[in-house]
C-alpha cells in the first residue's frame, strides 16, 4: 500500500525563444510560459487549469507585469513574489533559470504525511535523487548540516548550496510547507480573510471576495501522476 504523501512535479521544458515550467500537486495544476531573446524576457504567458481561489486567475497578468522586460538571470532578484500567485512566481523564476538548457527536467516531490511526528521529504531530479529531508516535530533532523532548523529557517543553509543544489531545496522546502495542509480540515483552510497577505489572493481588498474553489487531488490514491498527460516537449 502507498503510504500517503502529497506529490508535487515540475516540468520544465526549454524551446527556441521560450521555456517553459508546469507545477501540480494536490491544491495547484498551472504552468508559465517565458518568451525571451536569449536575454530579456519578452512576453509572459500563464495557465491556471486548477487552482485553490476563486480570485487566483487575476494573478496572471501580474506575473506577466511582474516578469515582463526582466533579464533571464536576473528573474530570481526581481522580487513581488507576495504580490504574485507564489506557484507562478517560482515557475516563472525556474523556467528562467532553465532557459537555455538543450533538455527538459522534471523534479518530482514526495513529502510524507507526519506518522509519530516524523515527515520524510524528497525531490528527485531525473529520476535521481537530489535532496532528502527528514524531519521530526517540525524540526529537521537529516541532512546534519540542517538540522535543529524549521522549514522556515534554511535560508542560510539552502544559499550555501551550489546551483543544482540550491533550485531543489528550494523546491523540496515550499512543497514540504504546503504539504502541512494535508493535515488541516478544509474548513479551517477555506477562508482567505483569516490568511497573511503573502499572495496574490490574500491581499487586502481581495481576500474578502476570494472564495474556495479548487478541487484537491490525492495522488496517493490516485491512478494518474501529476503532470502524467504533458509530455516533455
Amino acid at each position: 500500500m502507498t503510504q500517503p504523501a502529497f506529490h508535487r512535479h515540475v516540468l520544465v521544458t526549454p524551446g527556441e525563444g521560450w521555456v517553459s515550467a508546469w507545477v501540480e500537486d494536490d491544491y495547484h495544476h498551472m504552468g508559465v510560459t517565458l518568451r525571451h531573446d536569449g536575454q530579456t524576457i519578452v512576453g509572459v504567458e500563464a495557465d491556471m487549469v486548477r487552482a485553490p481561489w476563486s480570485t487566483c486567475p487575476g494573478a496572471v497578468q501580474q506575473l506577466s507585469e511582474t516578469f515582463t522586460g526582466a533579464r533571464l538571470d536576473e528573474a530570481a532578484a526581481r522580487g513581488e513574489k507576495q504580490m504574485n500567485c507564489t506557484h507562478l512566481h517560482d515557475m516563472a523564476v525556474t523556467a528562467a533559470a532553465h532557459a537555455r538548457d538543450a533538455a527538459p527536467t522534471r523534479y518530482e516531490i514526495t513529502v510524507t504525511d507526519a506518522v509519530d511526528g516524523v515527515r520524510v521529504a524528497e525531490i528527485t531530479r531525473e529520476g535521481a535523487s537530489a535532496l532528502r529531508l527528514v524531519e521530526r516535530d517540525k524540526l529537521v533532523e537529516e541532512p546534519a548540516e540542517a538540522a535543529g532548523k524549521t522549514l522556515f529557517q534554511l535560508g542560510e543553509w539552502i544559499a550555501a548550496l551550489d546551483e543544482q543544489g540550491r533550485e531543489a531545496a528550494r523546491l523540496l522546502r515550499w512543497a514540504a510547507i504546503i504539504a502541512h495542509g494535508r493535515a488541516i480540515p478544509m474548513e479551517r483552510q477555506s477562508d482567505a480573510t483569516r490568511m497573511p497577505a503573502n499572495c496574490f489572493t490574500f491581499q487586502p481588498g481581495r481576500k474578502e471576495k476570494a472564495r474556495r474553489v479548487g478541487a484537491v487531488m490525492d495522488f496517493s490514491t490516485s491512478v494518474r501522476r501529476p503532470l502524467g498527460e504533458r509530455a516533455a516537449t
